[in-house]
């Protein structure tokens, strides 16, 4: 079964950092586009940053300069390093992926169970 898990959220003082961790899982072929996603509570979810294979970026406005995305396509992994928390980086943290199970034959997109980040000013 192809899975995404992550780790790595918690508790910060406003200013602070914390670093998150998705691993892949399962019998997976490839992997496209991965990706990080927050859902604050009573908003939609928004994109945070993404990551081709070719490590090509893009992130949110409201967290460019401050956060930082990152692969190993190795070992199936993504993080995002998050610097200079502010309170309203409070939300969920979901990460995502366009992946290629064996026997699949065709890209999927799956999402992570969330890490729960909270920013304490």
């Amino acid at each position: 079964q192809v899975q995404l898990v992550e780790s790595g959220g918690g508790l910060v003082l406003a200013g602070g950092s914390l670093k998150l961790s998705c691993a892949a899982s399962g019998s997976i072929y490839s992997i496209n586009d991965m990706g990080w996603y927050r859902q604050a509570p009573g908003k939609q979810r928004e994109l945070v940053a993404t990551i081709t294979s070719g490590r090509r970026t893009n992130y949110a406005d409201s967290v460019q300069g401050r956060f930082t995305i990152s692969r190993d396509n190795a070992k199936k992994m993504v993080w995002l390093q998050m610097n200079s928390l502010k309170a309203e980086d409070t939300a969920v943290y979901y990460c995502n992926a366009d992946m290629n199970a064996y026997g699949v034959g065709r890209y999927a997109n799956y999402w992570g169970q969330g890490t729960q980040v909270t920013v304490s000013s």
